[in-house]
């Protein structure tokens, strides 16, 4: 056995899934190269929990979301919707996305993170995401970094799925992904 089966790189060891995700988000529009001028406030509104108001009413067509989630782009503060040629700011009241579901994937005992949004894409918690939890008075709000500065909010029971799995060192509590450690809260 050599010494390298002894200690898996855990970048290796999920290598597939990272190809995966990154396969995906090669077929993504290059929004970030599309800086057309500002056409304008577009009523459209994208809720806590992911989901896609028009007008006032919610856009039901998932294929509809999904779209419209692949030519959302994000500066400071601001959502859009961009092409080319038109460039539609929205309202997003906390991120653009939710992640609704967690599947722990594990490969020769190194264990990794596997979230899926509501758009149906997937990301795995690793060096190139992120997972932190801001607080809004005293309820804490997980949040994930998706791709382009677009993150996701951990839906409530994913957040307890999390809670779980969570490794208690001292007054934090720690969830791992491929290796790292990630701070998921603090006691008080």
């Amino acid at each position: 056995m050599t010494s390298e089966s002894n200690n898996p790189d855990p970048q290796k060891l999920f290598d597939s899934i990272m190809k995966q995700q990154l396969h995906a988000e090669s077929k993504l529009p290059p929004v970030h190269k599309w800086n057309p001028p500002l056409s304008g406030d577009l009523d459209m509104r994208i809720d806590r929990e992911g989901r896609w108001f028009y007008q006032g009413g919610e856009i039901t067509r998932h294929a509809l979301v999904k779209l419209f989630s692949t030519i959302l782009k994000r500066v400071d503060d601001d959502y859009y919707l961009v092409t080319p040629v038109e460039n539609w700011r929205i309202q997003v009241d906390i991120a653009p996305f939710a992640a609704h579901s967690l599947k722990v994937v594990q490969e020769n005992g190194v264990a990794g993170l596997l979230f899926t949004l509501n758009d149906d894409s997937e990301v795995l918690l690793s060096d190139d995401g992120g997972l932190w939890v801001e607080v809004d008075g005293d309820t804490p709000i997980p949040m994930l970094k998706v791709r382009g500065g677009l993150n996701a909010l951990i839906n409530r029971n994913v957040f307890y799925q999390l809670a779980d799995l969570a490794d208690q060192e001292g007054d934090s509590l720690w969830v791992s992904s491929m290796g790292k450690r990630f701070l998921l809260g603090r006691f008080d």
